[in-house]
């Protein structure tokens, strides 16, 4: 990318997203001193960044705790979802029958399942994964599931006049033709494993060796100490950022192998 192409770059995608952020830090600054919020309510942006500096060490640590626990928990989404995703377009019946199950785990709050979560499987890491798991299962089900059933009817009878079996249909036809869905359930089932790393750790993840951004958030809210609270919050915010464009750019990669492919 030359610098012209670099500059238009910067001001079509970087500079906007920059003008807001200083635009709400402003507000939430000036907000601070002209209703007189005490710190233990809302600290200043000035003390949260100086509480993320002071305790930077520790929210790294915590950082890569929980983006373990993510990304193990969306590594693991992304194998169970693709396989019920399989089973499902290969029997409408079956479909039928467990997809229901399915949206069960995307609405029941994971909080009435959290108590069940230790139970099973005890507080510490594997919990925490396995609550990152399901909330992130859903997206990966659904998108997956689209793009193996939404097949171009003209080249499935195509492979169907040629006698294909029903696990060519599948390696060559269905899981080709479902990359954009898989793509996008990637995306969403990435952000969604952070946020289910989080909670678990508030929740199950008692017994950890390390302290995850979890742990860490509980442990502040309960000293009062809004400002490293806050720093963690935003700590959390960053790390969703990062494996979420992590999985995107994997994802521009193998759509562009994949158009290059269809060409």
């Amino acid at each position: 990318m030359n610098r012209p192409a670099l500059g238009r770059w910067l001001v079509r995608f970087a500079v906007p997203p920059l003008v807001l952020l200083a635009i709400v830090i402003a507000v939430w600054d000036a907000a601070t001193v002209v209703f007189s919020i005490e710190k233990y309510l809302l600290p200043r942006p000035g003390q949260v960044f100086l509480a993320g500096w002071r305790d930077h060490a520790r929210l790294l640590s915590a950082a890569l705790v929980t983006g373990e626990a993510s990304v193990c928990g969306f590594l693991l989404s992304f194998v169970v979802g693709l396989g019920v995703a399989c089973v499902f377009s290969q029997s409408r019946v079956i479909q039928r029958m467990v997809y229901p199950y399915a949206i069960f785990l995307q609405t029941v709050p994971i909080i009435a399942v959290a108590p069940l979560i230790v139970v099973w499987f005890g507080y510490g890491f594997q919990s925490v994964v396995v609550v990152a798991f399901i909330i992130s299962l859903f997206p990966i089900i659904t998108n997956a599931t689209t793009g193996l059933t939404a097949i171009d009817r003209n080249l499935l009878e195509w492979f169907e006049l040629a006698g294909a079996s029903r696990w060519q249909l599948l390696w060559k036809l269905r899981l080709p033709g479902s990359v954009p869905h898989l793509v996008v359930g990637a995306k969403i089932s990435a952000g969604l494993a952070v946020v289910g790393a989080i909670v678990g750790e508030i929740f199950a993840g008692a017994a950890m060796h390390h302290d995850g951004l979890g742990n860490l958030i509980n442990q502040t809210n309960a000293n009062l100490s809004m400002d490293t609270m806050f720093a963690a919050v935003l700590t959390s915010t960053c790390l969703g950022i990062v494996i979420f464009g992590t999985v995107s750019l994997i994802g521009a990669w193998v759509l562009a192998r994949w158009q290059g492919a269809e060409v």
